[in-house]
């Protein structure tokens, strides 16, 4: 299938072959059991073939996530080194962009370690996954992070909504409520908050935050657009056509699949061009051209 302009995908993951990654069975498992991906989407990829897979979705550039899921004091927890997509970055410049995942347990450590990805390696942005440090958004161990990302001029996306049962060994409470980024964005007006994973099952908690702060914006991953809420589908094509960024939280949403669907729905030109690439551009101040002039 063709498409009038490449996507951005804000939300991916970093699946790809590398015998130094680190990936627990329990990585393995969530996704082929709980979410029922297809097992070849983990770690099975070469960036290459990925891209091949991009090419096919319509996907122009990818964000890939340098993930800090928990602390590295509990034996229950996932990490990428920024490092390694920092060379993927390298590798393909105009394909991928990187993000920094962060962790509040380390402290001043981490912050030297946020700075140097965003100043250094070129990094657009900070990742946060507030259920696997079992601490709410809102809570205060965060808000050096969010000084820092305001400081150094970086949007900071965090999952908002329940949390999946990753491991049975350390299930995990599901602590984002989307209303508590209100909290974060009335304390850090110039921080730019993405809630991702659209907020479900409080769509419209996410809605109300996103509309009340205009340093708030919306990530609609994670979940396939076919099964996404009337209301969600309206804040895309309305009022809130300027305040969702697409993304798949890949291997939880196959990009092909996405951009197909995406494609059914009831959205007008105007509104699918600022959600599938402008408003990541303008909100991340990438180096890619608009949609209107892509050709």
């Amino acid at each position: 299938m063709s498409y009038a302009f490449g996507a951005i995908d804000t939300v991916c993951n970093f699946e790809f072959a590398d015998p130094d990654i680190e990936r627990p069975e329990w990585s393995k498992t969530f996704i082929t059991g709980k979410i029922g991906a297809d097992p070849s989407s983990v770690g099975s990829f070469t960036v290459e073939s990925f891209i091949e897979k991009m090419d096919r979705a319509g996907v122009e550039h990818a964000f890939l996530i340098a993930v800090k899921a928990g602390s590295i004091q509990h034996k229950i927890h996932r990490r990428v080194a920024y490092e390694k997509v920092a060379e993927v970055v390298r590798q393909y410049p105009n394909r991928f962009s990187g993000l920094a995942g962060v962790d509040p347990t380390e402290g001043m450590a981490g912050l030297r370690e946020l700075e140097w990805a965003i100043t250094e390696l070129g990094f657009v942005g900070a990742h946060l996954y507030p259920h696997w440090f079992e601490l709410a958004p809102d809570h205060a161990r965060y808000y050096p992070i969010y000084a820092k990302c305001a400081e150094l001029d970086v949007p900071i996306q965090m999952q908002v909504g329940h949390c999946l049962r990753y491991s049975e060994e350390r299930p995990l409470a599901s602590v984002g409520r989307p209303i508590t980024l209100d909290t974060i964005a009335c304390h850090f007006p110039e921080l730019k908050l993405v809630g991702i994973h659209i907020g479900w099952p409080w769509v419209e908690e996410m809605i109300s935050v996103a509309y009340k702060h205009p340093n708030v914006y919306i990530g609609s991953d994670a979940y396939a657009p076919r099964y996404w809420s009337p209301h969600f589908v309206h804040f895309i094509d309305s009022w809130g056509k300027k305040k969702v960024l697409f993304g798949t939280d890949f291997p939880v949403i196959d990009p092909e699949r996405a951009r197909k669907e995406i494609e059914e729905l009831d959205i007008r030109p105007e509104s699918r061009k600022l959600f599938l690439r402008d408003n990541a551009i303008d909100l991340y101040r990438l180096n890619l051209p608009k949609a209107e002039e892509v050709r």
